[in-house]
């Protein structure tokens, strides 16, 4: 009896180790997941959304210094021993290219559309050597949200939808909404439906072969899976605002 319980006992001291070592890796790369990912780089998609948008509206100055902070923190994060927060600076360090573009464009620029991919791609150099770099996750993740941006506005030229953008944004507040009124009615024409979907198909197709050709546990496999939940991510964001602008189209966004 007393043998049976010292082999016991070893056997739970030489599951401890063990298993604290599981859980130390599971903690360790937990951010590095999948799903994590997926979580932060939607997360990252849908702030400037919700947050860049109004601010820089209302005070575009504030918003662009803003960008420097975002830098801070992707810096600090990114000295950090873990390699889960090291990923989460990457991420940030690529949000803080699409908020400085997204700032400059929509701060000051925005009634000239045919310079918004232009000024989004302000650290475009950048973010292709960063590729090539323990960055690429970030730049990557800048490189996917210009893209699906890029797709985006070759859509809104093809529907015929830019000219309103000009004409909403240079509007008072009376007329704007009649202005939304008709580019509503505009999307629900048999061509412009034709091109939104082809767009959508285009964009979950090169999403999906990103995301098929990825190898979870390399670094090239992790910045290819945040390139296709970034894509996917814009996409489904784009389809909401679609079906405002014909729900609602004061809800549109461009105003």
């Amino acid at each position: 009896m007393e043998e049976l319980i010292t082999k016991n006992l070893e056997v739970e001291d030489n599951l401890k180790p063990s298993f604290h070592s599981e859980f130390d890796d599971y903690k360790t790369n937990f951010l590095s997941r999948p799903l994590a990912l997926r979580l932060w780089s939607s997360f990252f998609v849908i702030l400037p959304i919700f947050v860049q948008a109004p601010w820089v509206r209302l005070e575009p100055i504030s918003a662009l210094c803003f960008t420097f902070i975002i830098l801070f923190v992707a810096f600090l994060l990114s000295r950090k021993e873990s390699n889960k927060w090291f990923i989460v600076g990457s991420l940030l360090l690529g949000v803080s290219g699409s908020w400085l573009g997204g700032c400059l464009f929509w701060g000051w620029l925005s009634a000239y559309p045919i310079l918004h991919i232009p000024v989004e791609a302000v650290v475009l150099p950048l973010a292709m050597v960063g590729i090539g770099t323990k960055w690429k996750i970030g730049s990557s993740f800048y490189i996917s949200s210009l893209f699906g941006t890029a797709i985006t506005d070759v859509t809104i030229f093809l529907t015929g939808i830019m000219d309103q953008w000009q004409e909403v944004i240079n509007a008072d507040s009376d007329s704007a909404p009649l202005i939304l009124q008709q580019t509503s009615e505009n999307l629900i024409q048999l061509k412009s439906l034709f091109i939104i979907i082809l767009a959508a198909l285009i964009l979950w197709f090169i999403s999906k072969e990103i995301s098929n050709s990825a190898i979870t546990n390399s670094k090239n496999g992790k910045a290819f899976l945040v390139s296709s939940y970034v894509i996917q991510t814009t996409l489904i964001v784009d389809g909401i605002f679609i079906l405002l602008a014909i729900i609602q189209p004061t809800l549109s966004g461009l105003v």
